[in-house]
């Protein structure tokens, strides 16, 4: 990996990648573990009167923006013409494949239902970094928990595919899956490819890439012709500027920035607990049903990828 040692500046402080401030690891895990469990709400109200990939882009576009412009007001190193075109392909994979195709989704699927299809990410990553460059083998209980992950999806899923039920709308949740792969993708991709020295820098770009590809793939699927200002909602409109504080300026950077300096497999423990998160959230704020079914799904999977990061190495 090229980033490995090299310094970086994170928010107002700088750091070593090497050796990390415990406090600051413990506080980027909480970032990803409450925020990014309450953003699936958010973006439930945000495409109630936002078209998702416009909503997704200027949700990055303006995050993007203020880092970058911090970055640059610091004076942190210029990123070189290769770090700019590898940050905007990482962008394209979790930016536009692994967040703003959750936005397109979710305009089906509950909240609490798309942070359970999410919750596959750990099950993804055990996979890929068996099967990529770092040839990572799993344990035995951590293949378990791969199963038991697939057994709670089935569960979650199957009957109304299988019924035909429009309780658990099909193509919002098989969008909502793949993304989950592609975002496992754009993850370990970036930990190979020669990145900006600085995380912030690096955040900024891909977030502004990403949410420039998103708000281009916006118009070519005619959103705009869907976007009137004067229906947009002050839900949607608080849900969005929540989204670009919280969910993207902190916890995409601190998702980042922990890719970085730990492991992937224990990064993506993030995706056991947000389910909890969303689907408390979503009962108590949005009157989301919680029926038996989908009880007994997220303990399966929650069960699943917790075996899986149990047994993960550093």
């Amino acid at each position: 990996m090229y980033q490995e040692e090299r310094p970086f500046s994170e928010l107002t402080v700088q750091h070593s990648e090497s050796h990390p401030s415990r406090s600051l690891v413990l506080a980027a895990y909480g970032a990803i573990y409450i925020i990014w469990g309450s953003t699936y709400l958010a973006i439930m109200y945000a495409v109630d009167t936002l078209p998702p990939f416009f909503m997704a882009g200027i949700r990055f576009c303006v995050a993007g923006a203020v880092i970058y412009a911090w970055t640059r007001w610091r004076g942190l190193e210029a990123p070189t013409r290769t770090e700019w075109w590898n940050a905007t392909k990482v962008s394209l994979l979790l930016i536009v494949g692994g967040t703003s195709t959750v936005a397109w989704g979710e305009q089906w699927v509950p909240s609490g239902i798309a942070a359970l299809l999410l919750a596959t990410v750990p099950l993804w990553m055990i996979l890929a970094e068996w099967v990529g460059p770092d040839r990572i083998r799993p344990s035995a209980w951590a293949l378990v928990g791969v199963f038991l992950g697939l057994v709670g999806i089935a569960v979650l899923i199957g009957p109304e595919l299988i019924a035909e039920s429009e309780e658990i709308h099909f193509w919002g949740t098989i969008v909502i899956l793949a993304s989950a792969v592609v975002w496992v993708i754009g993850s370990l991709y970036a930990r190979h490819v020669r990145l900006p020295a600085s995380s912030a820098v690096s955040n900024g770009i891909e977030m502004f890439a990403g949410g420039t590809a998103s708000i281009l793939i916006g118009f070519l699927l005619g959103e705009h012709h869907q976007l009137h200002l004067e229906r947009i909602s002050t839900e949607s409109i608080i849900a969005l500027v929540y989204l670009i504080t919280f969910g993207a300026i902190i916890a995409f950077s601190a998702y980042m920035w922990l890719l970085r300096v730990s492991s992937p497999s224990r990064v993506a423990t993030h995706a056991y607990v947000n389910p909890v998160v969303a689907v408390l959230l979503g009962w108590v704020i949005a009157n989301e049903s919680v029926t038996p079914r989908t009880g007994i799904a997220m303990l399966i999977i929650v069960g699943a990828v917790v075996l899986i990061t149990s047994t993960s190495r550093d």
